[in-house]
């Protein structure tokens, strides 16, 4: 397969302060994470909020910088210089959680989605209105006039996916692109993303806390707890067949979709958390229903059954 992007071992730590600001801790966000991106493929990144995945996103755009490892993309490492930015910036487009305010509520659409420094008019216009007319916004006339608070939030996302679009990107990072959006058209912007990446052969990343879209959406996946890597592998794989407990409980928690079974009660294999630091030894051992002693000790992520897992207990 032909390797996009590659992320070698990246780690990166904050500065937690107390609420009187007197202590400061450091908090691992991302910690020693690695992962590959094939051409034409979609990686899912999952975990709940917390987990480091949109801490990966800002790292791979180095919005910012890494405290180790290193970002290769097309073979060359990702640099903290002008020339290096540049290239990844443009052919890496972001696709925001929230598109209420992702996109700026003074400017009218085509002024949104236009890249002023590529092209003459002529050329800028029929590059908006092909860009509006492959995420699905018609009449494109009418939409190019628009205000953002004259559409909907999916129409508002669809703008967000042009955006990106009109750069002719080779990977897309869709950060929770659905998760502000009213059920009922979450399918249909992610079918307009699986469109989008097949009709270009676009590179998606991307990143959710929702298993069920997650299948829906992705090829490989992996899947995050607190900035470590728990489990990685192919979707199917991972979600059918579960080698880690964190995979297991987030797969347990998938809203159920038979509204016969929605009183029914659900049991999410997940303990309260103990008080003991999440950064040493296994991670996900303070709420782990399997934890042993040995998992006081840091697990290695090895390959088992064809995948990725970190972790010494063996719950198939």
């Amino acid at each position: 397969m032909d390797e996009i992007l590659s992320v070698h071992g990246i780690s990166k730590q904050f500065v937690k302060k107390s609420i009187f600001g007197s202590k400061s801790s450091m908090v691992k966000a991302v910690d020693d994470v690695t992962f590959s991106l094939n051409r034409g493929d979609v990686l899912v990144i999952a975990g709940e909020s917390g987990s480091g995945k949109s801490t990966i996103a800002k790292l791979i755009l180095m919005a910012i910088i890494p405290d180790s490892g290193k970002i290769v993309f097309e073979g060359e490492q990702i640099k903290n210089n002008p020339k290096s930015l540049k290239k990844i910036r443009m052919e890496c487009q972001m696709v925001y959680q929230d598109p209420y305010d992702s996109i700026n509520p003074r400017m009218k659409v085509g002024d949104i989605v236009q890249i002023h420094n590529i092209g003459n008019d002529l050329e800028r216009k029929k590059m908006i209105m092909d860009a509006l007319k492959e995420v699905k916004l018609e009449p494109t006339e009418e939409i190019v006039e628009k205000y953002p608070h004259m559409l909907s939030g999916g129409q508002r996302q669809r703008v967000v996916l042009a955006r990106a679009l009109i750069m002719r990107p080779k990977i897309i990072i869709a950060d929770e692109p659905v998760s502000m959006l009213d059920v009922s058209i979450r399918a249909e912007i992610l079918e307009l993303m699986k469109e989008i990446q097949k009709n270009n052969n676009i590179s998606f990343i991307y990143i959710t806390h929702d298993l069920a879209t997650a299948k829906y959406f992705g090829q490989n996946i992996i899947i995050l707890y607190l900035g470590k890597i728990m489990e990685a592998g192919s979707i199917n794989q991972v979600l059918m067949r579960p080698r880690h407990p964190y995979t297991q409980a987030l797969i347990d928690a998938i809203s159920e979709p038979n509204p016969d079974n929605l009183y029914k009660e659900k049991i999410i294999r997940i303990n309260e958390p103990i008080d003991i630091d999440p950064f040493t030894g296994c991670r996900f051992r303070a709420r782990c229903p399997y934890a042993i002693e040995k998992c006081k000790e840091t697990p290695p992520l090895e390959l088992n059954d064809g995948r990725k897992v970190a972790c010494f207990v063996d719950i198939d």
